[in-house]
């Protein structure tokens, strides 16, 4: 593994780590078949860290890999603090063009893929509108959208208030305080971030602070390939979660696959094998 550090224009610095393409199931680029590179972004408050093995397993079937870490988060320095304002569009607009950077300089030939688990589907997604074309396809894996009326029974309502919640004890502190919760807190995130996560949860529209484009609208004309990995037992991201953030994306190529196995939101990460397999068949068939 080769860590390259990213330094953003707020002094944070970010690092990617690269796992080039290895083992018996490594085939060698050809302008005719160029390898793919999966790019995977972390979800909300889960280092970059906790995804290696995964990486590993994917380079091993003949993948390039790279692992982006959200700003603020993992090993990313330093902690979101009262200063930090990035939310989603800084984190697309300037954060994902940087690691691409990255990426393509240590893989020139491969066919970048953006696999993006929970909020870091969404923003893939949201990178995907922005750029159009110069990525092979999306991968989302226990990733939907939090709006409230995309959870059944007392979900809906549990999931409108808790991220209002969150979002009002953001503002009122400079930040939100997750890595005093012991469980769930997702770590310490900008209030931003936590606002527009909060406005989707409440909306059901990507309209981001800052955005310099219509999201939503540039999201809806996507015609790349995406694979969506539902996971049995995930409350956080559940089929009809998964299924409202697909529907923003009707021109999209999309092949679904739900996980038999009760892993939850991020169990998937540790026992990979069968979502590995999947990952490299919808590869193989591009």
């Amino acid at each position: 593994m080769e860590n390259v550090p990213i330094q953003m224009p707020d002094g944070s610095t970010v690092p990617v780590r690269l796992f080039p393409a290895s083992g018996t199931h490594c085939h060698p680029v050809t302008p005719d078949a160029p390898r793919p590179a999966v790019v995977l972004v972390p979800g909300l408050g889960v280092p970059a860290g906790y995804y290696e093995l995964f990486a590993t397993a994917l380079a091993a079937r003949g993948f390039d890999a790279a692992i982006g870490e959200l700003r603020g988060a993992g090993d990313s320095r330093p902690r979101p603090s009262a200063s930090s304002t990035y939310g989603y569009h800084e984190l697309v607009s300037v954060d994902f063009p940087a690691i691409f950077s990255v990426v393509r300089d240590r893989f020139p030939d491969s066919t970048p893929y953006l696999l993006g688990h929970s909020m870091g589907g969404q923003l893939s997604v949201l990178y995907a509108s922005r750029i159009r074309g110069r990525l092979g396809g999306l991968i989302l894996i226990a990733s939907g959208t939090p709006y409230h009326r995309g959870f059944r029974g007392i979900s809906g309502p549990g999931m409108l208030v808790g991220t209002a919640a969150m979002s009002m004890t953001a503002n009122l502190a400079g930040f939100w305080p997750g890595d005093r919760i012991s469980m769930g807190g997702f770590g310490r995130q900008s209030k931003v971030l936590i606002s527009d996560w909060a406005r989707l949860a409440r909306t059901g529209r990507f309209t981001p602070v800052g955005a310099d484009i219509d999201y939503e609208e540039r999201i809806g004309r996507l015609k790349l390939p995406v694979l969506s990995i539902t996971m049995t037992d995930d409350d956080l991201a559940p089929a009809s979660s998964s299924a409202h953030l697909l529907a923003k994306m009707p021109k999209a190529d999309v092949t679904t696959w739900v996980q038999p196995e009760p892993l939850g939101h991020n169990g998937w990460i540790r026992k990979y094998t069968s979502t590995v397999d999947q990952i490299e068949k919808w590869l193989r068939d591009r």
